[in-house]
């Protein structure tokens, strides 16, 4: 039975992650910590980019997670586990299959096709705003429609 809550630990923060993710991308990354997010919006000069501090601070809460509930494995640990899913989640979504940080691989599942639609036109503006679909996992319907 331990094994169902650490499950659902897992799949409730990777859920709490792409709701947190979608609100700190379009408030804050699209507002106050735009000076940092914008090298996101564009063209990329080598593999990295300052945006990519957001995933360290994301990776460093983790690991404090991880770190601070290993003796006993308490939530803490299986909520640090969760964050650490999602960012797996997020570098192959995002950052190989989206923006081609390695060769992209192929699709033709319509769920990616239409977040890569999605996140494509997230993209289009490379100003703060107007600026549409936020999230990662989770895209309007109108972008899994189309052929």
């Amino acid at each position: 039975m331990q094994i169902v809550l650490h499950i659902a630990i897992i799949l409730l923060t990777i859920a709490a992650m792409e709701a947190f993710s979608w609100f700190i991308h379009k408030y804050l990354f699209h507002g106050p910590l735009w000076f940092i997010h914008k090298s996101h919006h564009s063209e990329r000069h080598g593999w990295l980019e300052f945006n990519d501090v957001f995933s360290l601070l994301f990776a460093s809460i983790s690991l404090y997670l991880m770190w601070e509930g290993r003796l006993d494995l308490s939530y803490k640990f299986w909520i640090g586990l969760g964050i650490s899913v999602y960012g797996i989640i997020y570098f192959i979504f995002h950052d190989w299959f989206i923006h081609n940080r390695f060769k992209s691989f192929k699709s033709t599942n319509p769920y990616l096709l239409g977040i890569r639609r999605a996140h494509k036109i997230h993209h289009k503006s490379t100003k703060k705003n107007p600026s549409e679909e936020f999230g990662l996992l989770l895209a309007s319907k109108k972008y899994f429609s189309q052929k």
